[in-house]
């Protein structure tokens, strides 16, 4: 039963967009690439924006077997967006989380283990339209391992244009 809580805690977590249909909240899906352990992954995310400087973010993200490191993460970021340039928002991420590493007795790592916490800083860019594409760069304190996170993000609700290229500035962002 310990064991099913952490997994309908993430589903209700990644269903939170479903209950509501205000702007504040978006989902979005990403691919990822560690350069120091040369792998390729993809996430998941959920956009939580409370207002127009913070957003909490539910992550999951996943390396699959043909890597070196095969692992998945389950983590919360938080965002500062710190600047603004006409459709762009540069940003600040703190993100923890839970390290499930699937293959660590392969590692010649010493003290490698199969569960283990994380903690990373890093930057961001986004544009602040309806559908907003994204690049992170990420640093992992504990492996010091950087990554790069490239994205989209659909904010729900969002009145803008049918059409990608004429989409609208979202209007929960044309106050800052």
């Amino acid at each position: 039963m310990k064991t099913l809580i952490p997994f309908f805690l993430i589903v209700f977590i990644f269903l939170i967009p479903v209950l509501g249909k205000s702007q504040n909240v978006g989902i979005g899906a990403d691919v990822m690439y560690n350069f120091q352990t040369e792998s390729f992954g993809a996430g998941a995310r959920v956009s939580i924006f409370p207002n127009e400087k913070f957003s909490f973010v539910p992550e999951f993200s996943y390396y699959p077997g043909f890597n070196k490191v095969k692992e998945y993460f389950l983590g919360m970021a938080v965002e500062y967006k710190f600047f603004r340039y006409k459709n762009f928002n540069f940003y600040a991420i703190g993100h923890g989380a839970y390290d499930s590493w699937l293959n660590y007795e392969s590692s010649p790592m010493k003290g490698a283990k199969k569960n283990n916490w994380d903690l990373e800083g890093g930057v961001g860019i986004s544009t602040n339209k309806c559908l907003r594409p994204f690049l992170e760069y990420r640093y992992n304190i504990k492996f010091r391992e950087t990554h790069l996170r490239l994205g989209l993000l659909y904010i729900l609700g969002c009145k803008g244009s049918k059409r990608w290229k004429k989409s609208k500035i979202c209007p929960a962002y044309t106050s800052l």
